[in-house]
């Protein structure tokens, strides 16, 4: 199994796992034709898709998504609530899928996990392919003890650490954004993402990747030093940005 992120942050996010003939797309929060230019960087084209999976309705992660959907032919699979939160969506093959039921896209287990955020009825998910588990975990603003069972046995993670609290705090953003950013209902901070680490089983963990990092409210040095303190626990940590996202990330079954 491998996963590629096109794009991370609050202007767009998109990312792909491939196993084996399956490859599945999760978000598309970009245009056409900049999702199929960064699918190309990556030796992709969206042909080769078996489906889009979606988070939740934001447009930071739906942009692109029916537009693709319908110039592909891929099936979209989302929540009820979500998919009711789409305006029009003609022309698109509409699969709803039940929080917490795992389900099947060719040679990927994909379940649904629920998540505190501010949208209709939002999921991140575990993928499971060839005896491997990724967790894909963003845009939530609390760690439940659901989230922390669910991601405890991962071989790859990618998590959100989207602000620092005092940024937050000290900077420019309206009190009304800053309060839905830091709330129970936004996104992660630094701190609270560690927390997940510290909670969850490190020994099997092959790839970290820490994501969805704000440009405003945070910085790569704070979320180094935050995490120095499991430097020894910790696999080789990479971090998606918004114009790259990052590179192919390769897990191994055959580990000893």
């Amino acid at each position: 199994m491998r996963f590629t992120s096109l794009g991370s942050g609050s202007k767009g996010n998109a990312t792909v796992v491939h196993c084996g003939e399956t490859r599945i797309l999760i978000d598309c929060g970009f245009s056409v034709r900049e999702t199929e230019k960064r699918l190309s960087l990556r030796g992709m084209d969206a042909s080769q898709l078996s489906a889009i999976l979606v988070t939740h309705e934001h447009t930071d992660h739906i942009r692109g998504v029916l537009p693709l959907a319908r110039k592909y032919q891929l099936p979209v699979m989302l929540t009820s609530g979500t998919s009711k939160a789409l305006k029009e969506h003609s022309k698109v093959k509409l699969v709803l899928i039940d929080t917490n039921v795992p389900f099947n896209i060719g040679d990927l287990e994909l379940t649904p996990v629920p998540v505190a955020h501010d949208a209709r009825e939002p999921v991140q998910f575990v993928i499971r392919g060839r005896g491997l588990t990724l967790g894909v975990l963003t845009d939530l603003g609390s760690i439940t003890p659901h989230v922390l069972e669910s991601y405890s046995q991962c071989d790859g993670l990618l998590i959100e650490f989207n602000h620092d609290a005092d940024m937050l705090a000290n900077g420019s953003y309206p009190t009304s954004l800053k309060n839905r950013v830091g709330g129970a209902w936004g996104h992660l901070n630094n701190q609270q993402a560690l927390h997940l680490l510290q909670n969850i089983q490190m020994d099997r963990l092959q790839q970290l990747v820490i994501c969805h990092i704000s440009q405003q409210n945070n910085s790569l040095a704070l979320i180094k030093d935050r995490i120095s303190v499991m430097e020894c626990q910790l696999p080789e940590v990479l971090y998606a940005c918004q114009d790259r996202g990052f590179p192919w990330v390769e897990l191994q079954d055959d580990l000893v």
